[in-house]
Order: structure tokens, then sequence, then C-alpha cells
């Protein structure tokens, strides 16, 4: 029999080739589409959308007048700076520390000490301008103030009780940095003493009341981000010994303390602290440079373990961060090690120039406002004794798309005072605007204090 033959065999006709792998039709790119519902809720909230926008407008009117940004003075920075302070700091290890070649060599291009390696210059900057005694192991430099922050947070939140209170309004950056760790923020009324402390206390036995934990309250009391605000030093005084009786510790925030007018400064709290109540978080980016991106806190608290053991609060804040940044870079340590060896670890001295910049700017503004706004009228400010910023109250609503208007019609930038507000404390309603001093010429104050003028005078009429 041939195959032909076999019962239901197919015909002889020539068989179909089957197409190679090769041949067929690509399919389409697998998507991966995720809805806001399946990522972290702090993603969504307006305290980290901040920053984004306010960059972003800036970069789209790049022409307009910036009292918006707070960033420290440009015009005495120079690269070949940079060299010279990183050799400054070779010096210092080969001299100081005893460093060998190698050793120098490793210190400067290896993964480095989590806690970091000018922790002893930061000391001995802290004795000289702030007449603060830590001892170096209490230090642990960071990437930038914030990351300080977000260390101090996660390490306070042991659970979903533990919130965290905060002088209103407040830097943004603390609420995000809360946010990220799952950590509630209770706001606590400013007033002119830079802290009410009737609601500071009433605030914590409320939080208390709701079965709540109050970990510990954020406070900036010289000069502060946003309001400009400063604490006396009977404030001061008696803060800590609100925080003493109910048991809570203060995080001491201090980016412009240095940056005072011509009075005497008051302490900080760290240095009035007498039973390590203050976890104090300090910053390089507005004494030396924020490219470094270098900051630190001092956590001088002990933490007993439950073998007995006891450490520093800073051990433990080191754990988390070889978790977060394993280290902070230590060639941007380097420079600001440099800078502050070369000024003898003084701040003080190294920013002379620059307080008399930010001095002068600020009367300028004031002035500026008085003189385009008059006296009793409907637009108020305060006037600062320090810092970078003016806050001006106005008689309208100032919002997001007002400052966009602001910056396409009449070319000057300025920010929202809403951004620095929780929500639910009326964020939606802030009648007032920041003014940053900090980086404009006097001929751009000028300027720009003319175009917010214009811009002002058209808003209270259009509201007629």
């Amino acid at each position: 029999m041939s195959v032909a033959d076999l019962p239901g065999q197919l015909s002889e006709e020539p068989p179909v080739a089957l197409a190679s792998v090769t041949d067929l039709p690509t399919p389409p790119p697998a998507r991966t589409d995720l809805n806001t519902a399946d990522l972290h809720p702090s993603l969504e909230d307006p305290a980290l959308n901040s920053m984004n926008f306010l960059n972003e407008v800036a970069n789209h009117y790049p022409d307009a007048v910036s009292f918006a940004a707070g960033r420290p003075f440009e015009e005495f920075w120079e690269v070949d700076e940079l060299p010279r302070y990183l050799a400054r700091f070779g010096d210092h290890l080969r001299q100081e520390r005893g460093y060998t070649e190698e050793q120098v060599r490793r210190t400067l291009f290896q993964y480095g000490r989590t806690k970091g390696i000018v922790h002893d210059l930061v000391a001995r900057s802290l004795e000289l301008d702030e007449g603060v005694v830590a001892d170096p192991e209490s230090i642990v430099v960071t990437v930038g103030c914030q990351e300080a922050m977000v260390l101090v947070l996660r390490a306070l939140r042991s659970g979903p009780r533990d919130v965290v209170l905060a002088v209103s309004p407040t830097y943004v950056g603390l609420t995000g940095a809360a946010r990220l760790v799952d950590m509630p923020v209770l706001p606590v009324a400013s007033g002119e003493a830079g802290v009410d402390l009737d609601d500071l206390l009433a605030t914590v036995q409320r939080a208390r009341a709701a079965g709540s934990r109050p970990r510990a309250c954020y406070v900036m009391p010289d000069f502060a981000n946003p309001s400009g605000v400063s604490m006396s030093a009977k404030t001061r005084e008696a803060l800590l010994s609100l925080a003493r009786e109910e048991d809570f510790l203060l995080l001491e925030d201090n980016p412009y303390g240095l940056f005072h007018g011509d009075g005497d400064r008051v302490p900080t709290l760290k240095a009035l602290d007498t039973q390590r109540r203050v976890v104090y978080l300090g910053s390089f980016a507005k004494t030396v440079l924020p490219g470094a991106r270098v900051g630190y806190v001092v956590a001088d608290q002990t933490v007993t373990g439950a073998d007995g053991s006891v450490r520093l609060l800073a051990d433990e804040l080191s754990k988390i961060k070889s978790m977060l940044t394993v280290n902070t870079p230590a060639l941007a340590q380097a420079v600001v090690g440099g800078k502050l060896l070369e000024h003898g670890c003084s701040l003080v001295r190294a920013n002379r120039r620059e307080r008399e910049i930010y001095a002068a700017n600020r009367a300028r503004v004031v002035d500026g406002l008085a003189a385009r706004f008059g006296a009793g009228g409907p637009v108020r400010w305060n006037v600062p004794a320090g810092g970078f910023f003016v806050v001006v109250t106005v008689p309208f609503v100032v919002d997001d798309a007002l400052l966009t208007r602001s910056a396409r019609d009449y070319g000057v930038l300025w920010t929202p005072m809403h951004h620095f507000y929780d929500s639910g404390e009326g964020r939606d309603g802030v009648r007032a605007l920041r003014l940053s001093c900090s980086v404009v010429t006097p001929e751009q104050i000028e300027d720009g204090l003319d175009r917010l003028a214009r811009f002002v005078e058209d808003e209270l009429a259009r509201r007629r």
C-alpha cells in the first residue's frame, strides 16, 4: 500500500512552509499602568507638590524678577575656591589627624564613615559660633538638612500613635518629610512671640486625649522660614520648660541664625538646653554653599536598648542613614570642611559680607514697600530682625493661579504663603505672600517692587 492509499491521508499538494519567529509581527510593548492608589499616599499630598510647582513657575518665567527663591547670595562664589578648600581639608587630615597619603586618598575617594568625616569640625564651629558644646560622636553629617529631618522623624515614628507638632506656618520640607514616614503633623499657632505656648500646650493635651503620642515639636526660632519671626530669650526658656514638663523633644532648625541685624544674637535653644531636650538640625546650604548638599544633626540624647545597652540617638540615626544614602559624599564634606578650616571654623567670620548684603536687602525691601503702599492701608508687611524673608499681607486670597498671573503679566515672582500651611488650616484662604531678599540686587529690588505694586493695585481694582 502506498502512502496515498492510507485513510485520511493528506493530498500530495506541496506542504505550506511555516513562518519563522523573525517573520512574525512584533507585538506591542507591554505596559504597566499604575494608579495613585497603588503608590504611597504622600505623593498626592500638596506638601510634596509645592517645591516642584514653585521651581516650574520660575523656569517658565526666567526673565521675571524673582523674590521667590530662598537661595543664598551668589556673587562671592569663585570656582577656583573649590580645589583650594579640598586641598585645605587634605592638609587637615595629614597634619591634625596624622593620616598617611594612602589614608587621605582613601578618605576622599572611598565610601566613608556613615556619620561623616567633618563631624569634629562641625562640633568646633558650633562651639565657636553658637556656644553649643557637642560631642563629635553625637553629630551625623547628612545630605542636606532635609535628610536630617527624615532620619529624625523616621526614628521617632515607632507606631501609628506618634505625631509631630510644628509651629505654623512651617517650612514645607518638614511637612513633606513627615508625610514620607507616615507621621501626622499637628499645627501650633505662631503668634508674635514665634510660638504660642498656650496653643502648644493645648495641642499636646488634645493629642494625648485623642490617643496620640506627641514626640516632638519642630521650631525655627531665628528668622523663621517663611514668617521671618524670631523667638525672644524669654520665650525660648519657657518653651524648653514646657517641653520638659510635657515630655516631648524640640527639633530646632537654624539655617538663618547667623544672618541677624544689628542687635545681639539670642542663644539657640540647643545652647540653652541642659537636659538634652533639643535635637539640633543644621545646614551649610546658606552659610557655605548649597551645591555641596551637606547638613547635619546633633542628636546627643541617649537610647537604652532592650539588652540594657546605652547608645546615642545619633548612632540610631546612622543606622537609618546607612540604608538611605549610605554616607554623605566625602568630596562635598571635604569642600565644606576646607572652608570651615580657612575661617578658623567660624561661620560668623566666613559670612560677614553676606550678612551685610542680607541686612541691606531686607531694609531696602521694607522701605520700598512703605514707599509704594504707605502706612495704614490694606497692604501690610512685617519687619524681621534678620534672615531672608518678608511677609506681605493683602486683602485678597493668594493662590498659585495668582502667582502665575503675576509672573506672566507683571514679570515678578514671589511665594504664596498657603504652601506653608497644612491642609485643614484654612490653606485655601491665605491672604499673604512671601518675599525673599537674598539673591536680588538693589536694582532688581526696586524694579521688582514696582512690578509688585502694579500687580497688587490692579488686583485691588478688580475686586472693587
